[in-house]
């Protein structure tokens, strides 16, 4: 059965026990986990809540920022990323999702070896948590305050490079539509991918992220999800909406519509009416 999470990003309005309670009842087995979301009251009583509910954790939101691009240094930075490693752990998380940073006035390659040196750190962490890190590059109009990797193959190269089974890539369909060497290319990502984040838009990518409800927009998200079958992707899909047209739907409404366009697009329709 093919495995559809919701993200809290999505539900930013609601609270922790709000969106546990809410996904529960539309059929959802797992969620993304916001980390925003946990610090807002009681970590340890968050946790228990989360482990309570019996929902799996699909990925958790998110770490990095080792360039400095939000103003912190890259000790603060790492600290932080410890802190989420253990957490992700804490939660049984599929992943951590990780950003870099952006590029912050940096030289790509001095951008590279900040954050080579964060991951030289920070993979024997996630190694002994038994949680994989999951990178996740971004499309240029979209990556200045998240990231300087803006393309699959930056990606690719790092992970190959470390060779650890904990160090692994997120793809969001928001960020990469389909063309023929792009789906090739998803196909050989599949095997190192840890989530998918299911997204859509109707024009093309902004410094906002902003998105439309699942099937509303123009992406062809049916032939990406296929493109990662493809090369033996198995993994959760994670719807991960959000801007001013997602704020604006009753998120009841998106919820049901999103697990129904998530089960057409990844293929999962037969599988849920079986099980």
């Amino acid at each position: 059965m093919t495995m559809i999470s919701m993200s809290e990003i999505t539900t930013f309005r609601w609270s922790l026990e709000q969106d546990i309670e809410n996904y529960q009842q539309a059929g959802y087995r797992a969620l993304g986990v916001w980390r925003q979301k946990l610090s807002d009251g009681d970590e340890e009583a968050a946790i228990d809540l989360i482990y309570q509910s019996g929902l799996t954790v699909s990925n958790l939101m998110w770490a990095g920022g080792f360039t400095g691009s939000d103003g912190r240094s890259l000790e603060e930075s790492l600290i932080d990323a410890k802190q989420a490693l253990w957490l992700a752990a804490s939660i049984d998380a599929g992943c951590l999702v990780m950003y870099p940073g952006g590029r912050n006035n940096h030289t790509l390659r001095h951008a590279g070896r900040l954050f080579r040196a964060a991951l030289e750190e920070l993979v024997p962490i996630a190694e002994a948590y038994e949680v994989p890190i999951a990178i996740e590059p971004m499309h240029a109009a979209s990556a200045a305050e998240w990231t300087f990797l803006t393309d699959l193959t930056q990606v690719l190269e790092i992970v190959d490079k470390f060779q650890s089974p904990f160090l692994k890539l997120a793809i969001d369909t928001y960020h990469f539509p389909i063309n023929s060497s792009q789906k090739r290319l998803l196909e050989k990502a599949a095997p190192h991918v840890a989530i998918v984040h299911l997204g859509d838009r109707r024009l093309p990518p902004t410094a906002d992220h902003e998105r439309c409800p699942l099937g509303a927009g123009l992406l062809p998200l049916r032939e990406i999800v296929q493109a990662l079958q493809n090369g033996g992707y198995s993994g959760w899909y994670d719807v991960k909406l959000m801007g001013p047209e997602i704020e604006s739907c009753d998120y009841w409404t998106l919820l049901e519509q999103s697990q129904a366009v998530a089960a057409e697009v990844t293929g999962s329709i037969a599988a849920r009416t079986l099980a």
